[in-house]
């Protein structure tokens, strides 16, 4: 049972890397992208390939798969960075499967069909990451990483502002000189090298790689994560990554025909996404936040300020006309 939750844990915390990952397009530049399976599939061929011609250091396959899915990335940003809205999201599938179709095809590097076996588990400083919990350990601090990175890069920097602003108005961001086009591909780029680390701890720990699950299939999942855990916040991807990857071992538990649990859990997953698109479009993390004691304090704050406000009535507005005759 303990083997069975390590695994449950880290397949959720590789999950919710490539989410947050994903965030930084939907949530704070406003693009909704559905290849985003295949920049964390970069990730887990990048260590493949490293781990069974280069050797077992996890440095190195970072590198490498940072460096493969950046430069990736920007045959999808080119396009697909001079558009916006439903046209992003025709561009991305169509990436999406064609490199999806390079992944079952490419024999000679990806192994085609059968995909790569023989991976190694990575070394850290010459020490062997050679256990389950060691993996649950790297794919916590690499979540942490990520998360922090873009903390400081939405917060704490002019490009997090300016995508934010070409988010919420992009005529608004481009009359005051920002570059739409130079904007996206920057973040097209960024979000794509942040998916690939979850492909590095994907690879090392499974020690298998093949096409399955980095197609657009795999990146519809992750777009569901983001907007049901909640689209612009740091841990709304987080909580999604987590619910959708640990909900079907709940599943597991209950009394229902294996034949059933299938549908059921697609059900269910459509039925919280609607809900919450109509109740609560900020996902489970704005559930969350409205019921912090932060929020009501707020709320109340908010109140007393407006019911402390007068109206202002019978003060002339000058060039008025008043009954006295004349203007004001």
């Amino acid at each position: 049972m303990l083997q069975f939750t390590i695994n449950l844990l880290i397949m959720a915390s590789i999950a919710a890397i490539v989410a947050s990952s994903l965030n930084l397009l939907i949530g704070y530049t406003g693009v909704f992208s559905i290849a985003h399976a295949i920049f964390y599939g970069v990730g887990a061929y990048a260590t493949a390939l490293v781990s069974l011609h280069w050797g077992s250091s996890l440095l190195l396959a970072l590198v490498v798969a940072l460096v493969s899915s950046g430069v990736l990335s920007v045959l999808l940003a080119l396009p697909a960075a001079r558009v916006t809205g439903e046209y992003f999201v025709v561009v991305s599938l169509a990436f999406a499967l064609v490199a999806s179709t390079v992944f079952a095809q490419w024999t000679p590097v990806t192994g085609g069909p059968a995909g790569l076996v023989g991976i190694s588990r990575a070394t850290l400083f010459g020490i062997g990451l050679n256990s389950n919990e060691s993996y649950l350990v790297l794919s916590l601090a690499l979540l942490a990483l990520v998360t922090v990175i873009l903390y400081v890069l939405i917060r704490h920097t002019p490009l997090g502002r300016s995508l934010q602003a070409l988010r919420d108005d992009p005529l608004a961001a481009q009359a005051l000189g920002k570059n739409p086009f130079r904007l996206r591909l920057t973040a097209v780029v960024i979000s794509a090298a942040l998916a690939s680390t979850g492909g590095v701890v994907y690879a090392g720990y499974i020690a298998f790689v093949n096409a399955d699950g980095f197609g657009e299939q795999g990146g519809v999942l992750f777009m569901a994560m983001v907007i049901l855990g909640g689209a612009g916040t740091l841990s709304g991807p987080i909580i999604g990554a987590f619910f959708i990857t640990l909900f079907p071992a709940l599943l597991e538990f209950a009394d229902l025909p294996s034949q059933a649990k299938g549908p059921l859990e697609q059900i269910i997953y459509g039925a919280a996404l609607v809900l919450l698109m109509l109740v609560r479009p900020s996902g489970i993390a704005g559930i969350f936040s409205a019921l912090s004691p932060g929020h009501w304090r707020r709320a109340r704050a908010v109140a007393g300020a407006d019911a402390g406000r007068q109206p202002v009535t019978g003060v002339p507005v000058p060039g008025e006309y008043t009954p006295t005759g004349g203007a004001a």
